[in-house]
Formats: C-alpha cells, structure tokens, sequence
C-alpha cells in the first residue's frame, strides 16, 4: 500500500492496543468516557496532540511485556539456551510433515506394535529435528523483534492488527526476519536486495498473501548460505547492523515497490536491511 497519512497511522496504532490498554489510554489524555472501543477510537484519532503521548504510552507498556518475558526466562539465559542448538534441519515443513504421517504411517500399518517401532525407529527424530527448528527460530525471532522494538525510532505493536508488527518514521511495517530463499542466488541478493524483496512479494503462498508494508531482516552467511540460521543468534553483531539501520534510514516514496500476483499488480512500502557475517 502507498504511504499512510498521520491520522491513519495514529488510527493503527490506537487499534493495536487492545480494549484494556485503549481505555486506559483514553483516561490518561482526559477522554474518560463509556463508549465502545470503536467510538473511543473515532474520538481520540481526531486529536492531532496525542501523538507523543500515544507513542510513549505504547513504549511503556511494550517493556512491560518485554519484564514479563524476562521473569521467564533472562536474555543470557535464552541466549545460553539458543546456543545449544547444533543442528539446523527441517526435515519436512508442516503440511509434508502432516502428509508423511498420514502415507508413511496412519494409512500403511495396521498392527499397533509395526505402527510404534516405525514411529520410534524413523518418524521421531525428524518431528524432533522440526520442534527444536520452530523452537530455535521462535525465540531468536522474539529477541531480535524486542530489541526492533525498544529502538527510539521505533514504536512497536501491542497486539496485532492487520499484520503490522511496528512503526517506523511513521508508517506502519511487518517484520519479516528469515533467510535467503532456497534456489535464490546469494550473491544477487546482496547485489539488489531491492529484487529480493520484490521476489519475495511475488513468491509469497496464495494462502498468505499481503500486500502490506514489510520491513525484511535477511541473516546472510556469504561464504556458506546454509550456515546462515547460526547468524541470528549472533546477537551483537545483528543488533549493531539494526541499529544502524534504524539511526539512519528513513522511509519515502522511493521505497514504494510494484509487484505482480496472480496477474493483479499491487504496491507496497518495503524496507530490506540484509545483514551478514562479513
């Protein structure tokens, strides 16, 4: 989509903040009423002053959420955890993995005991090798968005709405953290990482399509691109490649990017900050 105007960017992120914090909100800039969240939304995005506050309110309340995940578990601590991860193997993504357990093993054995030595012998170290990757890539993706989100560029969303996972230099992004596509050549990739975000708004699933704004963190190995998954846990060097990013860059028209899918042609505002090892 093109840029937002102010209002509907401050209409966002009054939306994104969930019923609770909406109120609470609405009382602290002295708009205390009985309103349903729809109305007290209509109300407080005509009042152009509230922005700082807004902004601030949303900050405050994110590092709340970010405490809560600390008494969990302390970034050292996770940190210490990630680092125990060796290997870095699907196996088969999900819908493979649903269709393996269904051909391989529901519909081919029919004696209970063939069924559980198979499973046990085959099927659970691959289910195994799929968790720990879902698990590995959950929280290095958890550390990275609360570090994205503390930024003072940055205003990150509370819960979200529309896909939008944060703000920044006033427009409203998803936040895509991944890797180079399988079969995309790395070097092109770090040539015109503008092509690559067009590919990847291209080669989206029909299932999850968007055309919303995306901000894209692309972790690169360049001397060996399946090493890659080892670069998102090297937090220092990632975290100084985005804060550089977010000191300096700025988002403008000529971040608008066309793109085709399924023979319509669609715009949207991309961001692309590709971060290697070397």
């Amino acid at each position: 989509m093109p840029l937002r105007s102010t209002k509907d960017v401050r209409n966002l992120k009054l939306s994104s903040l969930g019923s609770t914090n909406l109120r609470k909100f609405a009382a602290e800039v002295g708009q205390i009423g009985r309103d349903n969240c729809s109305k007290i939304i209509k109300r407080l995005v005509e009042l152009s002053d509230i922005d700082i506050a807004l902004d601030a309110f949303i900050k405050q309340q994110y590092m709340s959420k970010i405490a809560e995940r600390r008494n969990l578990i302390g970034d050292e601590a996770l940190v210490g955890e990630l680092n125990k991860v060796q290997n870095f193997s699907w196996g088969a993504v999900q819908g493979q993995l649903d269709r393996k357990i269904q051909n391989e093993y529901v519909r081919r054995f029919v004696q209970y005991d063939e069924l559980i030595n198979n499973v046990r012998a085959k099927l659970h170290d691959e289910i195994t090798s799929h968790v720990v990757c879902t698990w590995y890539n959950h929280w290095t993706t958890v550390l990275i968005e609360e570090h994205i989100g503390q930024h003072p560029k940055v205003v990150p969303t509370l819960k979200s709405v529309k896909g939008i996972d944060v703000f920044f230099d006033g427009q409203p992004f998803d936040l895509k953290t991944t890797y180079v596509p399988r079969g995309y050549d790395v070097m092109e990739a770090l040539k015109s990482p503008r092509e690559l975000a067009i590919w990847l708004y291209e080669n989206q699933g029909a299932q999850r399509f968007g055309a919303d704004n995306r901000l894209f963190v692309i972790l690169v190995d360049r001397e060996n691109p399946s090493e890659s998954w080892k670069l998102k846990r090297e937090f220092k060097v990632v975290f100084e490649r985005i804060d550089q990013f977010f000191n300096n860059e700025r988002v403008s028209e000529a971040d608008e990017i066309p793109f085709t899918f399924g023979r319509k042609t669609y715009t949207a505002v991309c961001k692309i900050l590709v971060i290697t090892n070397k």
